[in-house]
């Protein structure tokens, strides 16, 4: 097991407050959160739990920001942006540490994927704040008017984020809000507040004007919901599972708040007779078991074609049964723990509710379960129908189930047969195909030949209950923009 650093140590046992205009503020009210190892199922520390008094307080510090902040020079605003992604590089080891012990993924992950996305990410925007430009339009109805376009920021943005990957999906909001000279309050996870409050003493450090962030840690009801409901916020900004965002929608109609939503997934790969079959059992096996399977693009619906169906099936369980168990710290360890004993109930109850239905387990895990922590065996399920649950809600956890087709058009149909449609992944040599089931897949992203990738400058975002408005890359952007039309009178 990997000691914890000094610096980690020292950071969990300080007294965690809200961070509202530029400092480090006790919440309104005297409740707090407990914040656990899942490894264990200890208790790492305590959080402030804030309240609609202490979300009033957040969204005012932004309102003041606001004119300073969009008045500032473009270039210092990537500036910022840029020193804050070095700062976290230069952190790295620490960051990674503080979301394993926090969330339970493996140190390994963290450093591979979450720190290097989000410095990315960070730069990438910086990019952008020096980019934004408006157009200039010739009407048509005659020449005598000069007419020009802005685009400017919405004002401040309400950011709600989910557990799964905490400090990137700080950075997923962060950059293009800040780019495009917006301030924001950031609400993290109950579960998984520590990154965002350590990446909070950095947004001091490396110079942020006071109010532009502002960080409240707290529950759904008590800090969520007044957060998308405030009339001072302008526009909200979450990522995570359906039915919230349907909560999100009710709350944000008040005053008509903008929306983005990246919401819950239950993504296909179709796996063709002519594909690579080494690199299409691993690329299915990432797509599916990658972050504990606590990842909204999980590809966890195989479909594979019968020509192959038994072969593929055995690799994949061959390759689930060299998953080791373990903390995250452990460097020995390929999987940690889930999040939380609410998540593992949950995905147990899945895993049972797919036997009571008449599907198969064929997984055979040689890892042994540990005791402490909310561990769940990864899990491979055949013979499973379109009506079971397991093939029509989100788990969320490590868990494939494996079905059949038999020709294109089948395939289509059943990566299609979901009410979802956020990724997609397909599995083929045949470049016809590719383009002819790319364009019948009514998903946001399909991945060929490849899983789960995610770049800054590519846009990423779900079709039908997914969610709306795009992640990443310059479409991003203008969810964080408003134009305005200006005309002015030659004559």
């Amino acid at each position: 097991m990997a000691p914890v650093m000094d610096s980690v140590a020292s950071f969990i046992s300080r007294e965690h407050q809200l961070f509202i205009g530029g400092e480090f503020v006790p919440s309104k009210g005297t409740s707090r959160l407990d914040v656990y190892n899942p490894a264990d199922d200890t208790v790492l520390t305590t959080v402030a739990a804030a309240g609609a008094e202490d979300i009033d307080a957040a969204v005012a510090a932004a309102r003041a920001a606001l004119p300073e902040w969009r008045a500032l020079p473009a270039a210092r605003r990537a500036e910022l942006l840029w020193n804050l992604g070095t700062r976290i590089t230069e952190l790295a080891d620490e960051f990674a540490q503080i979301d394993t012990l926090n969330n339970g993924k493996t140190t390994a992950d963290a450093m591979a994927v979450d720190i290097p996305l989000v410095t990315g990410l960070l730069k990438y925007y910086a990019g952008w704040a020096t980019k934004l430009e408006g157009r200039t339009i010739t009407p048509m109805g005659g020449s005598n008017f000069h007419v020009y376009t802005r685009r400017e920021p919405i004002g401040v943005v309400g950011a709600i984020i989910p557990w799964n990957f905490p400090l990137l999906m700080c950075g997923y909001k962060l950059g293009p809000a800040l780019a495009t000279g917006n301030t924001i309050v950031l609400k993290p996870a109950e579960q998984t507040p520590l990154s965002a409050l350590r990446l909070a003493e950095i947004i001091r450090e490396v110079g942020f004007p006071d109010g532009v962030i502002n960080i409240v840690t707290g529950d759904g009801p008590g800090a969520g919901a007044p957060l998308a409901a405030h009339h001072g916020v302008d526009k909200i900004t979450f990522t995570g599972e359906t039915t919230t965002g349907q909560k999100i929608i009710d709350a944000a109609k008040g005053n008509m708040k903008k929306m983005s939503l990246e919401l819950g997934g239950k993504s296909p790969s179709l796996v063709f007779a002519d594909a690579d079959l080494d690199a299409a059992v691993e690329g299915t096996f990432g797509a599916v078991y990658f972050n504990q399977g606590q990842c909204c693009i999980a590809g966890a619906r195989v479909f594979v074609h019968d020509d192959i169906y038994d072969e593929f099936t055995q690799r994949l369980v061959d390759r689930v049964s060299q998953i080791r168990l373990g903390p995250g710290l452990d460097p020995d360890s390929t999987m940690g723990p889930l999040v939380s004993r609410e998540q593992q109930t949950r995905v147990r109850g899945f895993i049972d509710s797919g036997v009571e239905q008449g599907a198969t387990i064929v997984s055979d895990a040689q890892s042994p379960v540990p005791e402490q922590g909310y561990f769940v065996r990864p899990t491979v399920f055949t013979g499973a129908t379109a009506d079971m649950r397991i093939m029509r809600e989100e788990i969320f956890g490590p868990v494939a189930v494996v079905g059949k087709f038999s020709d294109e058009e089948q395939a289509i149909a059943a990566a299609n047969d979901t009410a979802f449609g956020l990724c997609s992944g397909v599995w083929t040599r045949d470049s016809a195909r590719v383009h002819r089931v790319a364009a019948g897949i009514e998903a946001g992203t399909v991945y060929v030949n490849t899983y789960g990738m995610f770049d800054p400058a590519v846009p990423y975002g779900g079709f039908k209950m997914s969610g709306f408005g795009k992640e990443l890359g310059e479409e991003s952007l203008d969810s964080y923009l408003q134009t305005k039309t200006v005309w002015v009178n030659l004559d």
